[in-house]
């Protein structure tokens, strides 16, 4: 059986997140894996054995995608083309195959994975803009960007992030390493964009290293309080967590 890898973006806004939540064999919200997996099944003509579809990140409620990857078999060959469009004509109108390709029989989706960019959109404007409340975190106060600034390379490097860990984290290891921290002004957007890139992530780490940054940009906390959050190594001490309106999973990078 031929395995495709495939890049999808989708808007999270519609989405109880990425990974399909189950009770009895039905699933009960609806999930952008149970979506693919309802139109990759379609197009299979709905074989006795249901394909699965695997992806690399389980994005939560209301997290977007520009470059979610995901991997699946299919029972007969077809050209990548077919593919792609296919799944765009059977896929609702809040998603999108970016792009399709052939991988080798044991290319996996979530366990190939080199590093993980993301980014975070923060408004800035006075009150919540309708049309950005499900595409932006919102932050009306006043904000120091060079503050932001000095404070993103205390980010950088391999450290022990469970400061920025959620409750629910489940990984063995809260080490993780950051390559890649900066922000963006968009004046004209009334905007801030954040970009993180790094070997993986914790549960939420980049809403609360958000939710950090711009207090400090706000002068509730100390410049280099970074520093000091990695090192008591308490979840509590960082306190807010920027809305998932605001993430979005950009990138997904492989060895190949």
């Amino acid at each position: 059986m031929p395995r495709y890898r495939a890049i999808v973006s989708y808007d999270g806004s519609g989405f109880f997140g990425f990974q399909v939540q189950t009770k009895n064999g039905i699933e009960r919200q609806r999930t952008v894996q149970g979506e693919l997996t309802k139109a990759v099944n379609q197009m299979a003509k709905n074989p006795t054995e249901p394909i699965k579809v695997v992806g690399a990140s389980r994005t939560d409620t209301g997290v977007h995608a520009f470059g979610q990857v995901v991997h699946f078999d299919l029972p007969f060959d077809i050209n990548e083309s077919g593919v792609r469009k296919g799944l765009n004509t059977l896929l609702p109108r809040d998603m999108l195959i970016k792009q399709v390709e052939k991988v080798s029989p044991d290319f996996h989706a979530r366990f190939n994975t080199h590093a993980k960019r993301y980014i975070y959109r923060v408004s800035t404007q006075d009150f919540t803009d309708p049309f950005k409340r499900q595409y932006t975190g919102h932050f009306q106060w006043h904000l120091d960007i060079e503050r932001i600034k000095s404070a993103l390379p205390d980010l950088l490097g391999e450290h022990d992030f469970a400061s920025f860990a959620a409750s629910g984290n489940q990984t063995a290891t809260t080490i993780r390493t950051i390559t890649r921290a900066d922000v963006t002004i968009k004046p004209d957007d009334q905007e801030l964009v954040f970009t993180f890139e790094g070997n993986a992530f914790l549960y939420n780490q980049i809403r609360i290293m958000v939710g950090v940054l711009l207090e400090i940009g706000n002068g509730r906390r100390d410049v280099h309080d970074i520093l000091r959050l990695i090192a008591v190594k308490d979840r509590e001490q960082a306190r807010f967590t920027a809305p998932a309106s605001g993430l979005y999973l950009d990138q997904i990078y492989y060895n190949d």
